[in-house]
């Protein structure tokens, strides 16, 4: 056997391992139990979401309605620093989850394009969560960003300032656009039910249903303001959901507009408890 031969063999034997170990971790108790806190801890975020966007439709207020102000919200309660923690971690513990459904996960769809498919929607769900988790870990530490312009603002003047900027940060917008179809199909549609394990009530599928539509619109406008930047060349008129619902805010009968939004994202918070209760492992 020539020594690539014995190379080859040798990677195999330790990806079969890598595989075998993965499986039996993603299929342990503790992990189920990781899992099940990081949904239900992806809920409480997007029901303060939620709280923060109601009281943005009729005070205006100064709170940023997103993910970064969910956590900030909840540190400020007497136990905040622990919730706070809490969440990172069961987030952490998602992100893990989709790195196993993207590595070998989705067996139950047809081999091949398909598959590839779901696999790279997990690969993306675990940067979601990932991504998530060290924002709520940054909260907890004191380490959250405060003023200097939003991520997204940032991003797009660095996008801007390269060759083909304006097509890059469209190209952003465009995706964004398309993930948020995706999401509002997957409610139209009822896909969310292949996310769960078991009988599962309507009403409760009503509530999934909901809130990825509302989801998939507010991605829907998060990809439409970054396509206005392109076209602007104005990196300030980007942003994330907290300027997605502001921008909502600002329309004809905004505020109530936004209190839709923010009852069809309350949905989906409620949804992750249910989901947290019939996860596939």
């Amino acid at each position: 056997m020539s020594n690539s031969d014995r190379a080859r063999s040798a990677a195999t034997r330790a990806g079969r391992q890598a595989e075998r170990t993965g499986r039996q971790v993603e299929g342990s108790r503790t992990f189920a139990a990781l899992v099940t806190t990081g949904l239900i801890a992806y809920g409480v975020v997007h029901l303060l979401v939620a709280w923060i966007a109601v009281q943005l439709a009729w005070s205006g207020t100064g709170q940023e309605a997103s993910q970064q102000g969910a956590f900030q919200e909840m540190a400020s309660t007497p136990v905040g620093d622990v919730l706070v923690w809490v969440t990172g971690i069961g987030l952490f513990a998602l992100a893990l989850w989709q790195i196993f459904e993207a590595v070998w996960g989705h067996l139950d769809a047809e081999e091949g394009r398909k598959r590839i498919v779901k696999r790279l929607g997990s690969a993306a769900k675990a940067v979601v969560y990932a991504a998530l988790g060290v924002s709520a870990i940054g909260t907890a530490v004191g380490s959250a960003s405060s003023g200097g312009g939003s991520s997204e603002e940032t991003l797009t003047a660095k996008l801007l300032s390269a060759p083909f900027g304006r097509v890059l940060v469209i190209a952003v917008g465009v995706v964004v656009l398309v993930v948020g179809g995706r999401l509002v199909y997957r409610g139209v549609t009822k896909k969310l039910r292949h996310d769960l394990d078991g009988g599962v009530r309507p009403g409760a599928l009503r509530l999934g249903q909901i809130g990825y539509i509302a989801k998939g619109v507010a991605l829907g406008i998060v990809g439409i303001l970054f396509v206005v930047a392109a076209v602007t060349f104005d990196p300030d008129k980007a942003g994330g959901m907290d300027d997605a619902l502001r921008t909502l805010r600002e329309q004809p009968f905004g505020p109530y507009l936004l209190t839709v939004m923010a009852a069809g994202i309350a949905c989906f918070g409620l949804y992750c408890f249910v989901w947290s209760r019939h996860h596939k492992n």
